[in-house]
Protein backbone atom coordinates (compact mmCIF):
# COMPACT_ATOMS: atom_id res chain seq x y z
CA UNK A 1 0.00 0.00 0.00
CA UNK A 2 1.39 3.54 -0.79
CA UNK A 3 2.10 6.64 1.71
CA UNK A 4 -0.79 8.43 1.99
CA UNK A 5 -0.28 11.98 0.35
CA UNK A 6 -1.11 15.34 0.44
CA UNK A 7 -4.26 14.61 -2.42
CA UNK A 8 -5.89 11.89 -0.12
CA UNK A 9 -9.31 13.29 1.90
CA UNK A 10 -8.19 14.43 5.44
CA UNK A 11 -10.02 11.75 7.78
CA UNK A 12 -13.03 12.71 9.76
CA UNK A 13 -11.30 13.43 13.26
CA UNK A 14 -11.86 11.27 16.43
CA UNK A 15 -13.54 8.90 14.04
CA UNK A 16 -14.26 5.46 15.34
CA UNK A 17 -13.37 2.43 13.81
CA UNK A 18 -16.72 1.78 13.33
CA UNK A 19 -17.55 4.88 12.09
CA UNK A 20 -14.90 4.30 9.25
CA UNK A 21 -16.29 0.99 8.36
CA UNK A 22 -19.70 2.78 8.35
CA UNK A 23 -18.59 5.93 6.32
CA UNK A 24 -17.44 3.17 3.39
CA UNK A 25 -20.86 1.67 3.33
CA UNK A 26 -22.54 4.97 3.16
CA UNK A 27 -20.80 5.67 0.42
CA UNK A 28 -23.28 3.66 -1.36
CA UNK A 29 -26.44 5.02 -2.68
CA UNK A 30 -29.22 5.01 -5.52
CA UNK A 31 -27.29 7.18 -7.02
CA UNK A 32 -24.01 5.74 -6.23
CA UNK A 33 -25.01 1.62 -6.74
CA UNK A 34 -21.18 1.18 -7.73
CA UNK A 35 -18.17 2.94 -6.93
CA UNK A 36 -14.68 2.26 -7.31
CA UNK A 37 -12.06 1.91 -4.77
CA UNK A 38 -10.91 6.30 -5.27
CA UNK A 39 -14.47 7.10 -4.79
CA UNK A 40 -15.37 5.28 -1.89
CA UNK A 41 -12.32 6.55 -0.18
CA UNK A 42 -13.44 10.68 -1.22
CA UNK A 43 -17.18 10.11 -0.37
CA UNK A 44 -16.56 8.33 2.94
CA UNK A 45 -13.71 10.80 3.52
CA UNK A 46 -10.60 7.89 3.98
CA UNK A 47 -7.52 7.75 3.05
CA UNK A 48 -7.14 5.87 0.06
CA UNK A 49 -4.98 3.05 2.21
CA UNK A 50 -7.55 3.40 4.98
CA UNK A 51 -10.41 2.41 2.21
CA UNK A 52 -8.66 -0.15 0.83
CA UNK A 53 -8.33 -1.66 3.94
CA UNK A 54 -11.89 -1.71 5.49
CA UNK A 55 -12.83 -2.53 1.91
CA UNK A 56 -11.33 -5.61 1.55
CA UNK A 57 -12.22 -6.77 5.05
CA UNK A 58 -15.96 -6.20 3.71
CA UNK A 59 -15.53 -7.66 0.69
CA UNK A 60 -14.33 -10.89 2.79
CA UNK A 61 -17.30 -10.79 4.89
CA UNK A 62 -19.97 -10.21 2.42
CA UNK A 63 -20.75 -6.82 2.87
CA UNK A 64 -19.17 -5.75 -0.21
CA UNK A 65 -18.89 -7.87 -3.97
CA UNK A 66 -16.34 -6.49 -6.23
CA UNK A 67 -17.32 -6.91 -10.13
CA UNK A 68 -14.83 -8.09 -12.70
CA UNK A 69 -14.45 -4.21 -13.86
CA UNK A 70 -13.28 -3.80 -10.28
CA UNK A 71 -15.88 -1.16 -8.68
CA UNK A 72 -17.50 -2.10 -5.29
CA UNK A 73 -21.27 -2.58 -4.90
CA UNK A 74 -23.33 -3.91 -1.71
CA UNK A 75 -22.98 -7.48 -1.05
CA UNK A 76 -26.09 -9.79 -0.50
CA UNK A 77 -24.94 -10.02 3.34
CA UNK A 78 -26.10 -6.98 3.76
CA UNK A 79 -29.51 -7.95 2.36
CA UNK A 80 -29.65 -11.15 4.48
CA UNK A 81 -29.28 -9.10 7.60
CA UNK A 82 -31.98 -6.09 5.93
CA UNK A 83 -34.51 -8.60 5.95
CA UNK A 84 -34.63 -9.01 9.88
CA UNK A 85 -35.62 -5.56 9.98
CA UNK A 86 -38.90 -5.06 11.84
CA UNK A 87 -39.86 -1.74 10.16
CA UNK A 88 -38.80 -3.53 6.62
CA UNK A 89 -39.45 -7.75 6.20
CA UNK A 90 -43.02 -7.97 8.51
CA UNK A 91 -44.51 -4.70 6.85
CA UNK A 92 -43.96 -5.72 3.59
CA UNK A 93 -45.18 -9.21 3.77
CA UNK A 94 -48.32 -7.46 5.34
CA UNK A 95 -48.44 -5.00 3.15
CA UNK A 96 -47.69 -6.72 -0.44
CA UNK A 97 -50.78 -8.61 -1.30
CA UNK A 98 -52.22 -5.63 -1.26
CA UNK A 99 -49.57 -3.98 -3.06
CA UNK A 100 -50.29 -6.29 -5.88
CA UNK A 101 -53.84 -5.21 -6.51
CA UNK A 102 -52.82 -1.48 -6.16
CA UNK A 103 -50.44 -2.22 -9.21
CA UNK A 104 -52.64 -4.63 -11.17
CA UNK A 105 -55.35 -2.09 -10.71
CA UNK A 106 -53.79 0.74 -11.54
CA UNK A 107 -51.19 0.04 -13.66
CA UNK A 108 -48.79 2.30 -11.76
CA UNK A 109 -45.86 2.08 -10.04
CA UNK A 110 -46.78 1.38 -6.21
CA UNK A 111 -44.63 2.26 -3.47
CA UNK A 112 -44.70 1.69 0.56
CA UNK A 113 -42.33 3.88 2.07
CA UNK A 114 -40.63 4.64 5.47
CA UNK A 115 -39.44 7.70 7.04
CA UNK A 116 -35.38 7.04 8.07
CA UNK A 117 -34.26 10.60 9.04
CA UNK A 118 -35.03 13.48 6.85
CA UNK A 119 -35.29 11.12 3.88
CA UNK A 120 -38.19 8.74 2.84
CA UNK A 121 -36.99 5.39 1.92
CA UNK A 122 -38.40 2.81 -0.03
CA UNK A 123 -39.02 -0.89 1.22
CA UNK A 124 -41.47 -2.23 -1.47
CA UNK A 125 -41.70 -0.92 -4.70
CA UNK A 126 -44.14 -2.54 -7.80
CA UNK A 127 -42.54 -0.92 -11.26
CA UNK A 128 -45.52 -0.14 -14.22
CA UNK A 129 -43.29 -2.04 -17.27
CA UNK A 130 -44.28 0.48 -19.38
CA UNK A 131 -44.75 3.71 -18.42
CA UNK A 132 -43.71 5.83 -15.53
CA UNK A 133 -39.69 5.29 -15.31
CA UNK A 134 -39.14 7.17 -11.89
CA UNK A 135 -36.81 5.44 -10.34
CA UNK A 136 -38.94 3.16 -8.12
CA UNK A 137 -36.76 0.62 -6.34
CA UNK A 138 -36.34 -1.37 -2.97
CA UNK A 139 -33.79 1.03 -1.07
CA UNK A 140 -34.15 4.22 -2.91
CA UNK A 141 -34.30 7.16 -0.94
CA UNK A 142 -35.53 10.74 -1.54
CA UNK A 143 -36.09 13.81 -0.17
CA UNK A 144 -39.39 14.15 2.15
CA UNK A 145 -40.66 17.47 0.58
CA UNK A 146 -40.59 16.04 -3.10
CA UNK A 147 -42.64 12.79 -2.86
CA UNK A 148 -45.93 11.37 -1.86
CA UNK A 149 -45.00 9.33 1.02
CA UNK A 150 -42.72 11.68 1.67
CA UNK A 151 -45.37 14.66 1.90
CA UNK A 152 -47.62 12.32 3.92
CA UNK A 153 -45.13 11.13 6.49
CA UNK A 154 -43.77 14.61 6.55
CA UNK A 155 -47.11 16.41 7.45
CA UNK A 156 -47.09 13.69 10.65
CA UNK A 157 -44.17 14.25 11.74
CA UNK A 158 -42.91 16.47 15.05
CA UNK A 159 -43.23 19.85 14.56
CA UNK A 160 -38.98 19.77 15.39
CA UNK A 161 -38.49 17.37 12.38
CA UNK A 162 -40.48 19.23 9.49
CA UNK A 163 -38.85 22.79 10.97
CA UNK A 164 -35.91 20.63 10.01
CA UNK A 165 -37.21 19.64 6.50
CA UNK A 166 -38.15 23.29 5.80
CA UNK A 167 -34.86 25.20 6.84
CA UNK A 168 -32.84 22.46 4.56
CA UNK A 169 -31.75 22.71 1.71
CA UNK A 170 -35.08 21.81 -0.33
CA UNK A 171 -33.58 20.18 -3.89
CA UNK A 172 -35.58 20.90 -7.29
CA UNK A 173 -36.13 18.12 -9.71
CA UNK A 174 -38.23 19.72 -12.10
CA UNK A 175 -40.29 23.12 -12.67
CA UNK A 176 -42.79 22.12 -10.45
CA UNK A 177 -40.84 21.16 -7.42
CA UNK A 178 -42.09 22.74 -4.58
CA UNK A 179 -39.12 24.09 -2.73
CA UNK A 180 -40.94 27.39 -0.78
CA UNK A 181 -40.48 26.66 2.94
CA UNK A 182 -44.15 28.50 3.21
CA UNK A 183 -46.31 26.62 0.23
CA UNK A 184 -44.80 23.26 1.72
CA UNK A 185 -46.19 23.91 5.00
CA UNK A 186 -49.53 24.86 3.26
CA UNK A 187 -49.63 21.45 1.38
CA UNK A 188 -48.70 19.69 5.04
CA UNK A 189 -51.43 20.70 6.78
CA UNK A 190 -53.91 20.25 3.96
CA UNK A 191 -52.42 16.75 3.84
CA UNK A 192 -53.40 16.46 7.43
CA UNK A 193 -56.52 17.85 7.26
CA UNK A 194 -57.07 15.60 4.26
CA UNK A 195 -55.09 12.29 4.93
CA UNK A 196 -54.54 12.00 1.18
CA UNK A 197 -50.91 13.97 -0.71
CA UNK A 198 -51.37 14.49 -4.50
CA UNK A 199 -48.38 16.06 -6.03
CA UNK A 200 -48.11 16.59 -9.89
CA UNK A 201 -44.13 16.69 -11.67
CA UNK A 202 -42.22 16.70 -8.34
CA UNK A 203 -39.69 14.70 -9.19
CA UNK A 204 -40.61 13.82 -13.22
CA UNK A 205 -43.27 15.63 -15.41
CA UNK A 206 -45.08 13.06 -16.26
CA UNK A 207 -46.32 11.86 -13.29
CA UNK A 208 -48.84 12.30 -10.83
CA UNK A 209 -48.72 10.57 -7.44
CA UNK A 210 -51.63 9.98 -4.96
CA UNK A 211 -50.17 8.81 -0.87
CA UNK A 212 -51.70 7.98 2.44
CA UNK A 213 -50.16 6.58 5.81
CA UNK A 214 -50.30 3.36 6.99
CA UNK A 215 -50.88 3.38 10.37
CA UNK A 216 -49.22 1.16 13.02
CA UNK A 217 -50.32 -1.79 15.44
CA UNK A 218 -50.23 1.33 18.69
CA UNK A 219 -52.02 3.32 15.89
CA UNK A 220 -49.45 5.93 14.91
CA UNK A 221 -48.25 6.37 11.61
CA UNK A 222 -45.46 3.85 10.53
CA UNK A 223 -45.38 3.68 6.05
CA UNK A 224 -47.11 5.46 4.09
CA UNK A 225 -48.18 3.91 0.51
CA UNK A 226 -48.55 5.54 -2.86
CA UNK A 227 -49.53 4.97 -6.88
CA UNK A 228 -47.57 6.78 -9.41
CA UNK A 229 -49.36 6.90 -12.95
CA UNK A 230 -49.38 9.61 -15.81
CA UNK A 231 -50.98 12.98 -15.43
CA UNK A 232 -53.42 12.85 -18.27
CA UNK A 233 -54.22 9.29 -16.86
CA UNK A 234 -54.80 10.39 -13.52
CA UNK A 235 -58.45 10.49 -11.17
CA UNK A 236 -56.83 11.64 -7.93
CA UNK A 237 -59.89 11.07 -6.11
CA UNK A 238 -60.52 7.28 -7.20
CA UNK A 239 -56.86 6.75 -6.77
CA UNK A 240 -57.24 7.61 -3.11
CA UNK A 241 -59.97 5.82 -2.26
CA UNK A 242 -58.04 2.49 -3.46
CA UNK A 243 -55.42 3.38 -1.65
CA UNK A 244 -57.23 4.48 1.22
CA UNK A 245 -58.68 1.03 1.32
CA UNK A 246 -55.38 -0.55 1.08
CA UNK A 247 -54.00 1.00 3.67
CA UNK A 248 -56.74 0.13 6.18
CA UNK A 249 -56.13 -3.31 5.29
CA UNK A 250 -52.88 -3.25 5.81
CA UNK A 251 -53.34 -1.48 8.93
CA UNK A 252 -55.58 -4.95 10.15
CA UNK A 253 -52.66 -7.20 8.92
CA UNK A 254 -50.09 -5.57 11.26
CA UNK A 255 -52.45 -6.13 14.37
CA UNK A 256 -51.60 -9.07 16.33
CA UNK A 257 -53.95 -11.67 15.57
CA UNK A 258 -56.41 -11.37 18.20
CA UNK A 259 -57.21 -8.05 17.25
CA UNK A 260 -58.33 -9.02 13.80
CA UNK A 261 -62.15 -8.57 13.83
CA UNK A 262 -62.50 -9.20 10.37
CA UNK A 263 -60.64 -11.00 7.16
CA UNK A 264 -58.45 -7.98 5.26
CA UNK A 265 -61.01 -6.40 2.09
CA UNK A 266 -58.66 -5.98 -1.09
CA UNK A 267 -59.16 -2.90 -3.36
CA UNK A 268 -62.05 -3.50 -6.06
CA UNK A 269 -60.71 -3.49 -9.19
CA UNK A 270 -62.32 -0.57 -11.35
CA UNK A 271 -63.09 -0.87 -15.31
Amino acid sequence: MRTPTPTDPPEAPRQTAAGRVLAVLDAFGPRHRTLSLSEISRRAGLTLPTAHRLVRELVGWGALERGADGRYSVGLRLLELSALAPRGLELREAAFPYLEDLHQITRGNVHLAVRDGLEVVYVEALRARVRNPVSSRVGDRWPMHATGTGLVLLAHATADLQEQVLQSSLERFTQLTVVDPAELRRRLAHVRQTGVAVARGQITLPDLVVAVPVLGPDGEITAAISVVVETEDARPRELAALLTQASRSISRALRPHRQVEAVPERPTPRV
